[in-house]
Order: structure tokens, then C-alpha cells, then sequence
């Protein structure tokens, strides 16, 4: 009324989502990664049905359930019991459906005698536990999964990503936001990473993490020459891997070598080994700190360390001069796989990924290959920890 009365402007416009395309087909996962504020929330209530988009088509074949804020579709006064009723009803479930599924739910959600209790009463983490109960049995062909998983314990946050990996195997859709990249290279088929509303890059969840690390290192760096999200030139086969520069540093060569310095194609476990990285800096580097990121095949984090963790303080860089740095491993236990090895330079460190300068970062610029040794034991998981087992006793 006041824009019509006195002819000009008295709100401000703000544009949560714009010009987003995607697509997810039966039995895939898509992730969706960005800042505080990209507008992922958003995307998935939309999706949901709670908000309603002012443009744009949403195609959904089947129904669509999942678990966004906390306390959504639920009254505070009533029981937990009494919100299965209620929630279900909201997802579309009919009321013989939830009372054959009743037990079913309180059974997973472990909730005890809580769960004829009001649900104000209710941590956030028993809340998780409710919600997340509900949703997933709801025979949904689509499961929305936002941050609200994050509140859980451990125990049963790994008991909800077995449910979600069972819902997939058997067809199920599932889009997932989440700031915890490895969840997200874990479980996903393929990621968007939004920005401001915007859709930035859609990819494999491996690459889109790399392209949002990039974007918070940019957001980080204090240095006066900007960070540039480049793609790899150097080794890497993949096109469409990308490194940052700022253009300060040119890398010459990077290398594998075993402990008698000679460039190999792969290693064998427990063996020694170094990764070799020869540039040239084009400017006075005050605190250099040299870093490396091994993750697995999917981009997972297995080991990162940083000359600054580890108390080596190195002399500065000069202008126009070339070096080489080596990054020592002795006697790996690392499981027979291929690795990827990230290496980064930087200036002035505090922590991991904390610098006041982030001059070059190269992603999964080598693959390390390791064989199995004749001596090694087979295994679960990515290392061996050297355990025994004994037993004790009387016959």
C-alpha cells in the first residue's frame, strides 16, 4: 500500500534460486553443496512441496518424503507417538498404513519409553531419531536429506546411512545436502554446487568438492593477487579436475620416487616412497608451508599433513629462483588401491586450510599406485595398523 500511495520502492528484492536445471533418476543420489545461504534449503523445500516456486517447472514422478529442518511437520505438545500419526499423515500415509507401521518406526528410532513423551521434551538429536524414522518409511520414491542428519550421534547417524544406502539399492532417489564432503563423495553419484541462488557447476561429487574448496580458499586468501579455479594441465588425465593459482607459483614437475629417488609408476606396500614437486616461484614467499592431501578413489580423506602441523619452518622463497620439495613416507601400510594425491603451497599457516595466502593448490595431481606386498596381510578398510591377535587361557 505505501508503494502505491507515495510511488516508490519500500522492500527489497532478494532472489533465493535462479535458473536451476537438474535431473535425478531412479537409484541415483545427487548432493548439493554451497555456502550458508546458497539457497540448498531452499531447493529442497521446494522440492518437498512446502514452498512453491514464482518460476519453473518441478517434475516428480512418485511421492517425495525426507528430512529437512528439525520440528517440521510436528506439534511440540504432542507425543511422539502421537507425531508418527500426525507427520505420517502429512507424507501421505494413509492411517491403517501407519498403524501397520507403527512398531516398525519406534522400533528404529530407539526412542524407549520417550516416545509417550511430548516431543518438547525432546533433544534435538531425538528429534533426528523421529523425523528421520518417519520419512524413510514412508515408502517415498524420492528421500529429501538435509542437515538435520548432522545432530545425530554417531551411532545413529551410521545406522541412517545404512537405511539410505538399503532405500537406494532397492531404486530409491535421494538428494542430499551436506557441508561433510566426505558423506557427500561417499554416498553420491553426482553433486551441484550452488552459489548465491546460482547453479555453479553440476559434476562428480569429487570435482564439485574441489570447486567449492576452491570458492571458500578464495573467500579465505589475503594475498593481493586473486585465486584463479584453474583445470589441470600438468599430469592428471582427467580434464576437468581443477587446481587454484594465483599465478605467484609455476609448478615444473611432480613426481613419484621410491627410496632410491627413481621415478616409478607404482609402489608396493609397505614400502618407502616420496612425492617430488619442482617449481618456481615468481615472487618473495615470507612463510612457505608445503601440504599433502591423500584421498581414495572417490575423493575420500584418508591422510593430510602440512610442514606447519608438523613444527618445519622453511626458508624463504625467492624471486625467480626453482625448488624442490619432497614429502616422505616410510614403510606406508596403506591397503592395495589407487590413491590421489593432492599437493598445495602456501604462505603464512595457522592450522589446516587456515593460511593468510593460498598460492597453489593442485588436486589429485598424481595417482599413487599401490601393489600388494608379499609379506602384507589381506585386510578391510585403507590401512593396516600392524594389530595381532592372541588368545588366552586354560583347556
Amino acid at each position: 500500500m505505501k508503494e502505491k500511495i507515495f510511488r516508490r520502492t519500500c522492500h527489497h528484492e532478494y532472489v533465493a534460486l535462479s535458473n536451476i536445471s537438474f535431473e535425478v533418476q531412479p537409484g541415483e543420489t545427487l548432493g548439493i553443496i554451497g555456502e550458508n545461504g546458497a539457497g540448498k534449503s531452499t531447493l529442497l523445500k521446494i522440492l518437498s512441496g512446502v514452498l512453491l516456486p514464482d518460476t519453473g517447472v518441478v517434475e516428480i514422478a512418485g511421492k517425495v518424503t525426507g528430512l529437512l529442518e528439525l520440528g517440521t511437520g510436528f506439534n511440540s505438545e504432542l507425543t511422539g507417538l502421537q507425531n508418527i500419526f500426525m507427520n505420517g499423515t502429512f507424507l501421505g500415509m494413509t492411517y491403517e498404513e501407519i498403524e501397520s507401521k507403527k512398531d516398525t518406526i519406534i522400533e528404529f528410532a530407539e526412542l524407549g519409553d520417550f516416545i509417550n513423551e511430548p516431543i518438547k521434551t525432546y533433544s534435538s538429536g531425538m528429534l533426528m531419531r523421529l523425523g528421520f524414522a518417519i520419512a524413510i518409511h514412508a515408502d517415498p520414491e524420492c528421500f529429501l536429506v538435509d542437515e538435520a542428519l548432522s545432530v545425530g550421534d554417531a551411532y545413529f547417524q551410521q545406522k541412517c546411512m545404512q537405511k539410505i544406502n538399503e532405500f537406494k539399492k532397492q531404486g530409491g532417489s535421494i538428494i542430499f545436502v551436506s557441508h561433510d564432503m566426505n558423506a557427500l563423495l561417499t554416498l553420491c553419484d553426482h553433486a551441484i554446487l550452488l552459489n548465491q541462488g546460482n547453479l555453479v557447476s553440476y559434476g562428480i561429487p569429487n570435482n564439485i568438492a574441489n570447486l567449492y574448496l576452491g570458492m571458500v580458499c578464495k573467500k579465505q586468501h589475503k594475498g593481493e593477487n586473486e585465486i584463479k579455479i584453474l583445470k589441470s594441465e600438468i599430469i592428471h588425465e582427467n580434464d576437468s579436475n581443477v587446481c587454484l593459482t594465483t599465478g605467484e607459483i609455476d609448478v615444473i614437475k611432480v613426481e613419484i620416487l621410491d627410496s632410491k629417488k627413481s621415478p616409478v609408476s607404482h609402489i608396493h606396500s609397505r614400502d618407502s616412497f616420496s612425492i617430488s614437486l619442482t617449481f618456481k616461484s615468481n615472487r618473495d614467499i615470507e612463510e612457505p608451508t608445503f601440504g599433502i592431501l591423500i584421498t581414495n578413489r572417490y575423493g575420500v580423506s584418508i591422510y593430510g599433513i602440512n610442514s606447519y602441523l608438523l613444527g618445519k619452518k622453511f626458508q624463504s622463497l625467492f624471486s625467480g629462483e626453482k625448488y624442490t620439495v619432497n614429502y616422505y613416507f616410510k614403510d606406508i601400510q596403506l591397503s592395495p588401491d589407487e590413491y590421489l594425491i593432492t599437493l598445495a603451497i602456501d604462505n603464512k599457516g595457522y592450522s589446516i586450510n587456515s593460511f593468510d595466502e593460498y598460492l597453489v593448490r593442485l588436486n589429485n595431481i598424481v595417482i599413487l599406485k599401490i601393489l600388494k606386498s608379499d609379506n602384507s596381510p589381506l585386510y578391510e578398510g585403507f590401512i593396516e595398523l600392524s594389530s595381532r591377535i592372541e588368545l588366552s587361557g586354560t583347556i
